[in-house]
C-alpha cells in the first residue's frame, strides 16, 4: 500500500477475517481496478469520519468507484449478510450458539438533513426530533441482528412490528425479546406470540429510583447504540435513502466485530 495510512485502514489481521466472507470477482467484464481491501478502507473512512463521498481523500480510490460498491452491496443485502456471518463467528468465539435465543429491542430518533426524502422523515413529539428512527434488535452480547429505519413519527410498537415481520422465520432459536415500556400493551405482545411464537417481555424502570440507573436486560441494546455512535456518520442521518441509512448501521457493526475477531 503506497499511500498514507489512516486509522480506519484494515490491518492484515482484519483483512484475514473479512476476505473469506467477501464475494468472489466475476469472470465476466473487465478486472477490478481497485482491490476490495482499498474499497472497504474507503467506506470505513466514510463511516468513521462522517465526510461526504466527494470529500474523500485523493489517495483512496475514486469516490465513484467506492460508492458503486456501497450501493451494489446495499441493494444485494451483502452488508447484512456480512454482519450475520461475523456475528455468528463472534458468538462461537464467546462459547455461544451461533443463533441467539434471546434479544433486546429499542429505538433511536435522529435528525435528518435536507437531503432526506420528505416522505422518509417525520416528527417524534416525545423526543422533539424531526427525522428518522432506528429500530435495533441485538442479541445478549449487544451484536446487531436487524436494523430497520423508519420515519420518526412512527410509534415504537409499530416499528417493532415492522422489524419482527422482516425477521419472522429467520432466527430459529429465538424465544424471548426484551423491550422497554414504549412497547407495552397487549396488542404487540399478542401479535408477537401469535405470529412469531416469541415472548415479548417488558422491562420497566422502577418509579422509586431517581437519576441514571442501569436497567436489567435493556442496557444491552442501549450500549449497542453507544458503540454505533462512535462512528460520526451515524451522529445524524445524512442519507437520502432509508436503505443507505440501514447499510451504514451494518457497516459500523461490521467494523466492531472485525476488530474483536482480529484481537481474538
Amino acid at each position: 500500500m503506497s499511500r498514507q495510512t489512516y486509522k480506519t485502514d484494515l490491518t492484515d489481521e482484519h483483512w484475514k477475517v473479512l476476505e473469506p466472507l467477501l464475494p468472489r470477482p466475476s469472470r465476466r467484464g473487465r478486472p477490478r481496478e481497485h482491490s476490495l481491501r482499498e474499497i472497504l478502507n474507503a467506506i470505513f473512512y466514510i463511516v468513521d469520519g462522517g465526510i461526504k463521498w466527494r470529500s474523500m481523500p485523493h489517495d483512496l480510490p475514486p469516490w465513484q468507484s467506492v460508492y458503486y460498491y456501497f450501493r451494489l452491496w446495499t441493494k444485494s443485502g451483502q452488508w447484512e449478510q456480512l454482519n450475520t456471518a461475523l456475528r455468528e463467528r463472534v458468538r462461537r468465539k464467546a462459547g455461544r450458539d451461533p443463533e441467539p435465543s434471546a434479544a433486546a429491542i429499542d429505538s433511536q430518533s435522529v435528525k435528518t438533513t435536507e437531503e432526506a426524502a420528505a416522505d422518509t422523515r417525520g416528527y417524534d413529539s416525545g423526543k422533539q426530533i424531526k427525522g428518522r428512527k432506528r429500530h435495533l434488535l441485538v442479541d445478549t452480547l449487544g451484536l446487531v441482528m436487524k436494523v430497520v429505519v423508519l420515519c420518526a413519527n412512527i410509534q415504537d410498537r409499530d416499528g417493532a412490528q415492522t422489524l419482527f415481520d422482516k425477521i419472522h422465520g429467520t432466527f430459529a432459536r429465538l424465544q424471548k425479546v426484551w423491550a422497554d415500556g414504549a412497547y407495552a400493551g397487549p396488542k404487540l405482545g399478542d401479535w408477537v406470540k401469535a405470529k412469531c411464537h416469541w415472548v415479548l417481555e417488558i422491562v420497566k424502570r422502577s418509579d422509586d429510583v431517581k437519576g441514571f440507573v442501569v436497567v436489567p436486560k435493556r442496557w444491552v441494546v442501549e450500549r449497542s447504540f453507544s458503540w454505533l455512535g462512535r462512528n460520526r456518520r451515524l451522529s445524524k442521518d445524512y442519507e437520502r435513502l432509508i436503505e443507505s441509512s440501514e447499510a451504514f448501521v451494518y457497516i459500523a457493526s461490521i467494523r466492531l466485530m472485525t476488530k474483536r475477531l482480529a484481537r481474538a
